[in-house]
C-alpha cells in the first residue's frame, strides 16, 4: 500500500518508463492521481496525463537536442510550484528513470536546498527496457556478464572507451546524433568492427523500430532507415540473440505486442483518439479498440479543480438532516477532500442521508468511508430525481460542479422536492500539451461519448475531425457544436461505439 504523503509542500520525482504507459509503476500512478501540479517531459507518454486531470499540467520539454526549458529554470519552477498556494503536491514526470541520465539528482538537490521534502519513484529505464523489447538481454550466461550505460551526448573518445574494456555490453542513450563518431571511437579503443550493434527507436510503443548491424556499419544503417531520437543503441555479442528472442510485434497489435498469436484486427494501425470528460481513463473502450489493432491515445478534455469556497460547502452540510445527492465519482472525492481540507471529516454528514446517482459513485463513497442510502436503477440523475425516497416540501442538496444539474432539478421539482446545488469542484477546459495536440492531429477517428465531450472538444481543438459518437443525443450536440463528419453507434454501449469507430474508419479511408 502506498504510504500517505506528508504535509505539503512535497515533490515526487517519477520515472515514466520507456514509453508504454502500462509499464508505469503503481506508486507512480498513485502519486499522479494525488498531484496538484505535474511538470512533464516530452518523452513521458502523454497518455499518462489522463491519470491527473485535476492537476495543473506544465510541459517543460527536455527532449534531446531540441529547444526546451533550461534545467536551472525547471529546478526553480519545481520549487516555486511546490511552495505556491501554501504548499502543493508536485510531480516531476520524466521519461525512463529520473536518476539514469535524467538529471533527477539535480532536481532533488534543488528541492533539498529549498527545504522542500522530496521522494524518488523509480521508473523502468530505457537502458534495459529498449534492449528487452528488441529481444536483446543486456546480460546472458556465457555471453555477457556485465554491462555499462553511457550517454551519447558527451564525446568520450577512444581513451575513455578503452577503460570500459571489461564491460561486455555497452548501452548508449541519446547517441543517434553522434553514433558515427561513437562507433569509430569504440573501434579505435579496441572493439572489433564486427561487434554486433542495434539501435532501437521509440521502444515499447507501437512506433518501435529496430536497426541491426555491426560497429562498422550501424551508423550508416540507422541514417538510411531514418531513425532519430529517442533511441537506444546496444553494442555487444548479446545483440546476436535478437534473431531468436525478438518477441515484440508493435504493428500487429497496435501497441499490445506480447501475444504474437493475435491477428492484426480490422483497425490495425488506425490512430484513434478516445476523448474523456471525467477523471481516470476510459481503459475499457481503449482496450476494445486496441484489441482490434487500433493505436489508441486518451485525450482529457477537461480538468477538475477544487471549489474556491470550501467553507460555504462545509457550512451548508453541517447539521443538515435531509438528502445529500452525489452524481459522480469526482463529486464524492471532491466532497471528502473539502471536508478534510477544512479540518473536518465524514461526521459532518452523520445526520444526513446520502444518495448516489450510480454504482460507480457509490463505490467511490464507500472507498472514503461513506455508505450510500439510496442508489437508483437504472443509474443517472434523472432516475435519481424520480426515485429519491423524499417527501414533497423536503430540500435536497446536490454536491457537484459549478453547473447545477437541470435534469435532476427538474425531476425533483416535478415531485415538489426542493433542489439546491453546492459546488465541490470546478470543471475547466483542459490545457492540452503539445504531445496531446499532436495525438489529436494524427487521429483518424475520435470518439465522443457525451454531449459535454462534443462541446469540450470543439472548444479546445476545433471540429475538423471524423468522430464516432455514442448516441443520437451526443450526435445532436456534436452537430450543434460544428462537427460534420459523424458516425453514430447503433447501440449506446462501448461495443456499439467500437463498431462506430470501425464504420467511421471505413467511410473515411
Amino acid at each position: 500500500m502506498t504510504p500517505a504523503l506528508p504535509p505539503v509542500p512535497f515533490v515526487s520525482l517519477i520515472g515514466a518508463g520507456p514509453g508504454d504507459p502500462g509499464l508505469l509503476t503503481l506508486r507512480a500512478a498513485e502519486r499522479l492521481r494525488e498531484a496538484d501540479v505535474v511538470l512533464f517531459d516530452a518523452l513521458a507518454n502523454p497518455d499518462l496525463l489522463a491519470l491527473c486531470p485535476q492537476a495543473e499540467q506544465l510541459d517543460v520539454g527536455k527532449r534531446g537536442f531540441l529547444p526546451s526549458m533550461g534545467q536551472e529554470d525547471i529546478n526553480a519552477l519545481l520549487v516555486s510550484r511546490a511552495l505556491d498556494r501554501g504548499g502543493q503536491r508536485v510531480v516531476r514526470l520524466k521519461g525512463g528513470d529520473p536518476f539514469v541520465f535524467g538529471r533527477g539528482g539535480e532536481e532533488a538537490l534543488a528541492c533539498a536546498a529549498a527545504g522542500v521534502p522530496c521522494e524518488v519513484v523509480p521508473g523502468i529505464s530505457s537502458a534495459v527496457a529498449a534492449a528487452a523489447y528488441a529481444g536483446i538481454p543486456v546480460t546472458h550466461r556465457g555471453v555477457a556478464r556485465s554491462f555499462a550505460v553511457l550517454t551519447g551526448t558527451d564525446r568520450q573518445g577512444p581513451a575513455a572507451y578503452a577503460a570500459l574494456g571489461g564491460a561486455d555490453t555497452l548501452v548508449f542513450l541519446m547517441a543517434v546524433k553522434h553514433l558515427e563518431q561513437i562507433a569509430a571511437d569504440l573501434i579505435a579503443a579496441g572493439r572489433d568492427a564486427a561487434t554486433p550493434a542495434a539501435t532501437i527507436q521509440w521502444a515499447s510503443t507501437p512506433d518501435q523500430r529496430v536497426v541491426s548491424g555491426t560497429l562498422a556499419d550501424i551508423a550508416g544503417k540507422v541514417r538510411a532507415a531514418g531513425l532519430g531520437a529517442p533511441a537506444v543503441t546496444v553494442v555487444g555479442e548479446v545483440v546476436r540473440l535478437r534473431e531468436q528472442l525478438d518477441w515484440f510485434l508493435p504493428e500487429a497489435l497496435g501497441g499490445g505486442g506480447a501475444l504474437p498469436a493475435r491477428s492484426a484486427g480490422p483497425l490495425s494501425g488506425v490512430q484513434v483518439a478516445v476523448t474523456r470528460t471525467r477523471a481516470g481513463t476510459d481503459s475499457a473502450l481503449a482496450g476494445l479498440l486496441a484489441a482490434q489493432g487500433a493505436r489508441v491515445s486518451e485525450i482529457p478534455l477537461v480538468r477538475f479543480t477544487p471549489t474556491g469556497d470550501r467553507r460555504a460547502l462545509v457550512g451548508a452540510l453541517t447539521g443538515f438532516s435531509g438528502w445529500v445527492l452525489l452524481s459522480s465519482e469526482q463529486a464524492a472525492n471532491a466532497l471528502m477532500d473539502a471536508l478534510l481540507a477544512e479540518g473536518r471529516d465524514a461526521r459532518v454528514l452523520s445526520v444526513a442521508r446520502i444518495a448516489a446517482a450510480g454504482s460507480g459513485t457509490a463505490r467511490a463513497l464507500a472507498a472514503r468511508g461513506l455508505r450510500a442510502d439510496y442508489v437508483p436503477s437504472p443509474s443517472g440523475t434523472g432516475p435519481l430525481g424520480a426515485g429519491l425516497p423524499a417527501q414533497p416540501g423536503e430540500l435536497a442538496l446536490h454536491v457537484g460542479s459549478q453547473e447545477p444539474d437541470a435534469e435532476l432539478e427538474a425531476a425533483l421539482a416535478a415531485r415538489g422536492i426542493g433542489y439546491h446545488a453546492l459546488e465541490a469542484f470546478r470543471v475547466e477546459p483542459a490545457q492540452l500539451s503539445a504531445g496531446q495536440r499532436a495525438q489529436l492531429e494524427a487521429a483518424q477517428v475520435v470518439t465522443l461519448a457525451s454531449s459535454a465531450g462534443a462541446r469540450s472538444l470543439a472548444q479546445v481543438a476545433g471540429t475538423g475531425f471524423t468522430a464516432a459518437v455514442i448516441g443520437p443525443q451526443t450526435e445532436r450536440a456534436a452537430r450543434a457544436a460544428g462537427f460534420t463528419r459523424l458516425v453514430t453507434a447503433h447501440e449506446a454501449t462501448l461495443e456499439g461505439l467500437t463498431d462506430a469507430v470501425r464504420r467511421a474508419w471505413r467511410q473515411g479511408a
